[in-house]
């Protein structure tokens, strides 16, 4: 026993051997929350509180589970070992399935009942719209699937959701034709599995008080990520009603709840507090894994959250570094400083995989990618893909190929049905079957299919036509531009529920175009050269989609999105971006409740940092292919100076405290909007005088301050912050803004 409780801190132990009853720990990152779950576990059914079959551990990742068992395997002698294989360890949904093919007939499910996993429930939504003859762009198939997962998540049959008009009511007439077919098929979806796991334990009481009198400690990881059914589901067993009833050891941190878009509800942990009447909230403050700058820095920024349950990092291993910030000029400026510190690192000593970069888009990725593959710096996109292999680039990319030679077989089968246009499999079985026939390409014998499937497939030649055509003499970044909307590729991904990272990875590739032709060394309008330049952009992007990916494990540079980067840890992390718009956000910058997600984002970031932290924005970044720009970021104002070290002599222009913005508005808090730090525009474009960071008032939305700007002469347009009334976009040729 004494080597179960060896090294654990005074917080850790009191975690692990609490007596019996619920307990709340909030655990900081890099805390060593994982440890206390498992010896916590180890604990109880040593000291022989707890038989094994009497112990629910609830993780929500697989990896999470395996490392659990594993550590738990190397903790208990070989005698515990054996019995320890009847605990109930695994994530929400593996608990769910196994709990439901052991009552299969109670849940009315058949015995061998499949699980469908995101894509699978994908299509069969699909299949049934087509079966329904619903229009897909009115009822987007992925839009639908959101929808009906979020109903099911929010404990919601059909007959219980509210139709507020015409439209829902049909979404939820789809949602009862959706799970009769589930039904008919012997399936369920993800959610399914949970829902209806609750249903079985709460209408049948036999089963339900089997479970409550099974367990008795029921353990649950990340708990500021479960949502509301998966709450009600721990409450149903813990069944706090009855004496003897199982304890609650709930472990999380309300500072790292960063999955709200998901349907996590950072209010569980105050919920369980009250209903559960928590007598014991531990926290672990004491971090095994950064130097303490980071970490103040990290305390700093979550501190402007209201409504947090409250701790304070702290380490013993030094103060460390301080805090590297650099601005650039340009997006591609701060990508190639980031390449040249990792270089550096690499020549003291560092390892190439002990190196993370991290953004907030995943659209980010490509200027930084590019830059990386230009100085051949080996790297992995973590828990993604790399720009140029994403489903949408690779759209993309096909239209363009096709304006290139429309004779290419593979980008023609990509996209002939991309967006939906009503080509079927017998449509394209006939078309191949003439192109056997001529000895020709897909593209040159659609005029050999005849019928229908002709008709349909000759409508998507005149687009491809129409394409060429039109793009002969357009400048390369106005040609994909072009190509992005006529081909329907933006329409398409705009109606998805979660389709805006896809859009910025459309406008990034709009990006990439201008920044080829700029290191082309050719005019951007060079006319006569438009569809030469357009082969050499694709060749330039099959290249670098070509280069192989460094393998996990190997020594290369780390790449990912702040989300994905949760649970990880580097020797030196690069957070770049960090500019109002862009971290935090745009869509979350006048919604409370989306602003402090934000900044709990920002706190993962920074606490994924063991010695060296890196950030960095840009004064302008190329958007929708032209230059925005931009203020830095709130979250490095509340960073305290004596904990950085500026790399580039700090700019008063791009603060939004220093230069008395006023601290940017805060709906939450009420306040006026503050006359922000005036930034001189290109001289090339033609803002009326007006600049970025200028006070101005409109008629209709009050004072406002601008804060980007877009185009030139009459296309030009400025987004201006009217706070309270929100942020505008608003066009600088039919506004009517007066300078305040």
């Amino acid at each position: 026993m004494s080597d179960l409780l060896a090294n654990l801190n005074p917080e850790q132990l009191q975690a692990v051997t609490l007596p019996p009853q619920h307990a709340l720990v909030l655990a900081g990152a890099g805390s060593g929350k994982t440890r206390v779950l498992t010896t916590r576990i180890a604990w109880l059914v040593q000291t022989g509180q707890v038989d094994p079959q009497g112990v629910l551990a609830v993780t929500f990742t697989n990896k999470a589970a395996k490392e659990l068992l594993a550590r738990l395997s190397a903790m208990l002698p070989l005698s515990f070992n054996r019995s320890a294989r009847g605990m109930w360890i695994g994530t929400f949904h593996g608990l769910c399935n196994r709990l439901l093919r052991a009552h299969h007939r109670d849940a009315g499910l058949p015995q061998l009942f499949q699980i469908l996993d995101s894509g699978d429930q994908l299509a069969a939504i699909k299949r049934l719209l087509k079966a329904l003859n619903v229009d897909d762009e009115k009822f987007p198939p992925r839009e639908l699937q959101h929808f009906i997962n979020g109903q099911k998540e929010a404990g919601l049959r059909p007959h219980a959701v509210e139709a507020w008009d015409d439209y829902t009511r049909r979404r939820v007439e789809l949602y009862i034709e959706y799970e009769s077919q589930c039904q008919r098929e012997s399936v369920v979806d993800f959610a399914e599995l949970l829902l209806r796991t609750y249903e079985l334990l709460e209408r049948n009481e036999p089963i339900r008080k089997h479970y409550q009198q099974r367990f008795r400690h029921i353990l649950v990881d990340e708990f500021q990520d479960t949502n509301r059914l998966q709450y009600r589901w721990l409450k149903l067993l813990a069944d706090t009603g009855r004496d003897g009833a199982a304890k609650l050891f709930c472990v999380g941190d309300d500072d790292q709840s960063i999955y709200r878009f998901r349907g996590a509800d950072v209010g569980n942990m105050r919920d369980f507090e009250r209903e559960f009447h928590v007598a014991n909230v531990i926290r672990l403050e004491q971090n095994y894994r950064s130097h303490g700058n980071i970490l103040d820095a990290a305390n700093a920024i979550i501190r402007h959250n209201a409504g947090r349950l409250g701790k304070n990092l702290w380490t013993e291993r030094g103060a460390g570094e301080p805090i590297r910030v650099f601005e650039a000029c340009g997006d591609l400026d701060e990508a190639r400083w980031i390449v040249d510190e990792i270089q550096s690192l690499v020549r003291d000593g560092m390892s190439r995989s002990g190196i993370a970069l991290l953004y907030r888009s995943n659209a980010q990725s490509r200027v930084l990618e590019h830059q990386l593959f230009s100085s051949g710096i080996s790297y992995r996109v973590y828990g993604g893909l790399r720009f140029f292999e994403r489903q949408e680039i690779k759209h993309a990319l096909a239209y363009l190929r096709l304006i290139a030679n429309p004779d290419d077989d593979t980008a023609f089968s990509r996209v002939v049905n991309f967006p939906t246009r009503g080509i079927g499999a017998r449509s394209i079985e006939a078309l191949q079957d003439a192109a056997r026939t001529w000895n020709s390409s897909l593209y040159a014998a659609v005029p050999h299919v005849a019928g229908k499937p002709g008709t349909v497939l000759a409508q998507f030649v005149r687009l491809v036509e129409d394409l060429r055509r039109d793009t002969a003499k357009l400048p390369l970044p106005e040609l994909v531009d072009h190509v992005l909307d006529v081909s329907g590729l933006r329409n398409h991904f705009r109606n998805e529920k979660e389709g805006q990272e896809r859009l910025e990875n459309l406008d990034e590739l709009i990006n990439a175009a201008a920044n080829f032709v700029a290191e082309a060394g050719v005019q951007a309008d060079a006319q006569d050269m438009a569809h030469a330049l357009l082969a050499d952009f694709l060749a330039h992007a099959s290249l670098e989609a070509g280069e192989h990916q460094a393998d996990a494990g190997s020594d290369a540079v780390q790449l990912m999105t702040v989300h994905s980067s949760k649970g990880l840890e580097f020797d030196a992390v690069f957070l770049s971006g960090l500019e109002e718009g862009l971290f935090p956000h745009e869509n979350s910058i006048m919604e409370t409740e989306g602003l402090e997600e934000e900044r709990r984002l920002m706190y993962v970031a920074v606490t994924r940092a063991r010695q060296r932290l890196y950030l960095s924005f840009a004064q302008s970044r190329m958007l929708h292919g032209q230059t925005r720009y931009n203020l830095r970021s709130r979250f490095l104002e509340e960073i305290p100076e004596e904990l950085t070290k500026w790399l580039s002599p700090p700019n008063p222009r791009t603060s939004a405290v220093r230069s008395g913005f006023g601290g940017y508005y805060q709906p939450s808090r009420g306040g006026v909007v503050a006359k922000a730090p005036e930034q001189p525009v290109s001289r090339s474009r033609d803002l009326g005088g007006l600049r970025v960071g200028q006070l101005v008032t409109h008629a209709k939305f009050g004072q406002g301050v601008i804060v980007a700007a877009e185009g030139s002469g009459s296309d030009a347009r400025l987004q201006i912050n009217f706070g309270a009334a929100g942020v505008k976009w608003l066009m600088l040729a039919v506004a009517k803004l007066d300078p305040a």
